[in-house]
């Protein structure tokens, strides 16, 4: 599982202080915190020693001392090895000796082998300098391993950065000799773990979609989004354009993670309780209205329809200002202003579907609707299984796209419908596992084998499948398709406008009321629904920020791009009016995203309670 941490060490190696095997400048560096009192160590022992001798002198070994939480044991063995070190100098040899017995250490077994090395008892060790210094050390190898994310025995890291995969020996072998496949999951790991970077590449696509546009290479890079794709069998296909596909087919995983987003915090998370969710509902509700009536007032009569490409709010662009601005933004703050944007988006899906579908078909959105009841059925059945939930959902998408309701419904639908469990038992579960691994480690076989049984697999994928929910599972396994595919697509897809004064000419007051919607209209509407659902008594805004704050947040919430560019595609079918939109857009996402940073740089935090 990646870690959400820390990721590189707090403290870098130090060869006066450390424990180490090898050259500290040799091109391998493998550190481990570990525990004496702790079996995965000592099986990793074992790996780490043929390791060595596989590398030889290319390949330093580090230890660090990450006794097991609560265990007496393993915090006297490793007391026991720094004593060792600061007596007689003899860790190493105590250290292979702790670990040798690390299946079943206990208090005796710590007693006898400092009896083997001339070494006091735990219980008769005098209270001297050494045993003080020995205790020291051990407790600041336990303060830098949480420092740097080791919350764990063992945790391994390879040249200063945190080693997350498996650690037999064939993986850690690979991960050492930093093969291409390791180096550029790693990279990839970094690039996700930067909490701007999903915003920054969408911004980044949008810049090339731009460049390419005005290029020369323009005409050539608008005539790739209208080329026809689909499938047939026989006579009947089913085609469409390049940019259908992005806007209509993949853009629906993006509100797949939405859907399963507000789930999520509706259950689980941050609004699974009334006052919790009173105040961002309040918020994004307000930030819908006052926008969409701002609108109206300014735009041509017209163009009125045009009112959806103000209610929404890009959250990865969002997300990305948050953590550029740091700790000017709380982080009551920035649940806030997520859990805005996730309804805002939400409701976005809706009024696509409802206002900017084409002709209704009714025999396909009846069966769209008998799709819908089995979906249902399924969840009722607490059927568990992704596949029937993928294959209902596709006939979903095309019916719904047949029928005239825009098909990115189905992703909201769908994750609506994934089923939810109660949290799993993990001690129960790690039992059971437990019991597998004994049975396959049995040395009563007849016949040995290199891998589980075919009945031990099964039984560990069921354990496995049991220990998150499918909706959990979905949403953990598709966001960073969402983030770093779909969104980043969409973008270069649709971000390609011509940028001139003809683009511009004759459609002021529709880019005008884009623009005060947005930049004007968003804020104010976000601030007016918290600030009324707070007077009401139905919800409470937390006391870690201030009502400026929160105006702040609303002012970063102009920036809609993704969704109002969406929704500007299916709104305004005119060419010329569509790139004033766009254009429109952009600017209002650039002032919204500046003001919002500076009015929350220059917005004092609370004061403090007295």
């Amino acid at each position: 599982m990646a870690k959400t941490g820390p990721t590189r060490l707090s403290r870098a190696i130090d060869p006066s202080r450390d424990h180490i095997l090898g050259d500290p400048g040799a091109e391998m560096v493998l550190l481990e915190y570990g525990s004496y009192a702790c079996q995965p160590c000592h099986e990793a022992s074992s790996v780490i020693a043929r390791l060595r001798e596989q590398f030889g002198p290319r390949l330093c070994y580090v230890y660090r001392h990450r006794p097991v939480t609560g265990s007496e044991a393993a915090w006297q063995a490793a007391v026991l090895a720094e004593y060792a070190t600061a007596t007689t100098d003899d860790f190493w040899p105590v250290h292979n000796a702790l670990m040798a017995d690390g299946r079943d250490l206990d208090l005796a077994g710590i007693d006898r082998i400092a009896t083997a090395f001339g070494l006091p008892l735990p219980s008769t060790r005098p209270d001297d300098a050494e045993h003080a210094a020995a205790e020291q050390r051990v407790r600041e190898d336990r303060q830098a391993a949480t420092a740097s994310g080791a919350n764990v025995a063992p945790t391994f890291f390879i040249n200063n950065r945190c080693y997350e995969g498996p650690w037999d020996e064939s993986a850690l072998a690979e991960a050492l000799e930093g093969s291409l496949g390791f180096r550029a999951r790693t990279a990839a790991l970094d690039f996700v773990r930067w909490g701007p970077s999903a915003g920054v590449l969408l911004l980044l696509m949008s810049i090339v979609a731009i460049i390419l546009a005005n290029s020369p290479a323009g005409p050539a890079f608008a005539a790739i989004w209208p080329t026809p794709l689909g499938i047939g069998v026989g006579d009947h296909v089913f085609r469409l354009p390049l940019i259908t596909w992005i806007n209509d087919g993949l853009l629906s995983v993006f509100f797949l993670v939405v859907g399963l987003e507000i789930k999520r915090e509706f259950t689980v998370g941050q609004l699974a309780t009334r006052q919790a969710a009173a105040l961002p509902i309040a918020g994004a509700i307000g930030g819908i209205l006052l926008p969409a009536a701002l609108y109206l007032l300014i735009a041509p009569a017209t163009l009125g329809h045009g009112w959806g490409t103000t209610i929404s709010t890009d959250t990865a662009f969002a997300i990305a200002l948050i953590v550029f601005l740091g700790d000017c933004v709380p982080v009551e703050l920035r649940i806030f202003l997520t859990a805005a944007a996730i309804i805002d988006d939400l409701v976005s899906i809706v009024v696509v579907a409802l206002f900017y579908g084409g002709a209704l078909h009714l025999s396909f959105l009846l069966a769209a609707a008998l799709i819908c009841a089995g979906l249902l059925a399924l969840n009722r059945w607490n059927v568990y299984r992704p596949l029937p939930y993928a294959l209902l959902g596709l006939a979903l998408w095309f019916c719904l796209q047949q029928g005239g309701i825009h098909p990115t419904l189905a992703g909201v639908i769908l994750a609506l419908v994934t089923p939810t469990r109660p949290p799993a038992n993990l001690r129960a579960l790690n039992a059971q596992a437990q019991l597998v691994f004994r049975a396959e480690a049995r040395d009563d076989r007849d016949m040995p084998h290199q891998t589980p049984s075919a009945a031990s697999l099964a039984m560990l994928d069921t354990i496995h499948s049991r220990l998150e929910s499918p909706a959990a599972k979905l949403l953990r396994t598709m966001e960073p398709w969402s983030s770093y595919l779909v969104l980043p697509l969409f973008a270069l897809a649709n971000a390609g406008v011509l940028v001139s004064l003809d683009a511009i000419h004759g459609h002021g007051r529709l880019m005008l009321a884009i623009i005060i919607g947005l930049v004007v209209g968003k804020p104010a509407g976000i601030a007016l629904g918290a600030l009324l659902a707070a007077r009401l008594g139905w919800a409470r805004k937390p006391a870690a920020y201030t009502w400026r704050q929160l105006v702040g947040a609303g002012i970063l919430a102009g920036m809609g791009f993704t969704m109002s560019l969406f929704i500007a595609g299916h709104t305004f079918t005119e060419p010329a009016v569509f790139d004033a939109a766009r254009i429109a857009i952009f600017l209002a996402s650039i002032l919204a995203g500046s003001l919002g940073a500076f009015w929350l740089r220059r917005s004092p935090a609370p004061a403090a309670p007295s």
